[in-house]
């Protein structure tokens, strides 16, 4: 029996198969079978459809296999892991943070590589002339906290990989004051990019450095919790956090 629910509420969308298939990251014919077969798609699948038809899961599925418990939910947010945080392809920092239509976050210590990329930095321009929230958390460079992960990778040049970062984000510090740009002396778990209601979320391991550690694509769901957990962090360590100064990155 095919599934003619699933069908109206892609058309609501003015989605296709394929572009369904594309945003949940599942083969196309796998989403024409869910509705030309009634075949029913995983739990992970099933709320990662719902969240991007913004519809309720239990509008295109009523089997006894939906999501019931805080653990199956924080479960589906889970989209992808990536067993080390280089292994994400380059576009797809660049995919997700182009996605964002209200709040474009970025929460580390140095986060060179996106510094370091002009394109970068010109999507924050455009997002925030968009109308877009946009707020980049750095580590303070003098802090203990910046000096202690940079022991615990091994090195201690974490404080110069942040003013490295400064100097790069400068011209747009000077030209585009609507960028966040802020320091802070926490003690991160994580570096947490986030874009809307999706993110990565890249664990700091003791003894290596990020981006050999797993990083964690996460898609926000309704009582899901997981994705929340990760942005009320965001949230407590800009609140937190502190204006970004000339001398931070002349250190004159």
């Amino acid at each position: 029996m095919s599934n003619e629910r699933l069908r109206s509420a892609l058309l609501a969308r003015n989605m296709t198969v394929q572009s369904l298939a594309e945003a949940i990251d599942v083969n196309p014919k796998t989403v024409e079978r869910w509705i030309t077969q009634g075949k029913v798609p995983y739990r992970r699948h099933q709320y990662a459809t719902a969240t991007v038809l913004k519809v309720d899961v239990t509008t295109l599925w009523d089997d006894g296999r939906a999501v019931e418990t805080a653990t199956d939910l924080a479960k589906a947010e889970i989209a992808t892991v990536f067993p080390h945080r280089h292994t994400v392809p380059s576009g797809f920092w660049r995919e997700m943070y182009d996605r964002a239509q209200e709040s474009l976050d970025v929460l580390v210590y140095a986060g060179l590589f996106l510094s370091e990329d002009p394109v970068f930095h010109d999507l924050l321009k455009a997002k925030v002339v968009a109308g877009v929230r946009v707020r980049i958390l750095l580590g303070d460079p003098d802090s203990a906290a910046v000096r202690q992960r940079g022991i615990d990778e091994g090195h201690q040049i974490m404080d110069g990989k942040i003013r490295n970062a400064l100097v790069l984000y400068r011209p747009l510090l000077r030209s585009h004051p609507g960028i966040g740009f802020r320091l802070h002396d926490s003690t991160l778990y994580n570096s947490i990019y986030r874009s809307d209601d999706e993110m990565l979320v890249n664990p700091h391991v003791y003894g290596i450095g990020a981006f050999m550690a797993p990083a964690l694509h996460l898609r926000r769901l309704p009582d899901g919790g997981l994705f929340d957990t990760y942005a009320n962090s965001i949230d407590h360590t800009w609140e937190h956090a502190r204006p970004i100064t000339e001398r931070d990155i002349t250190g004159a």
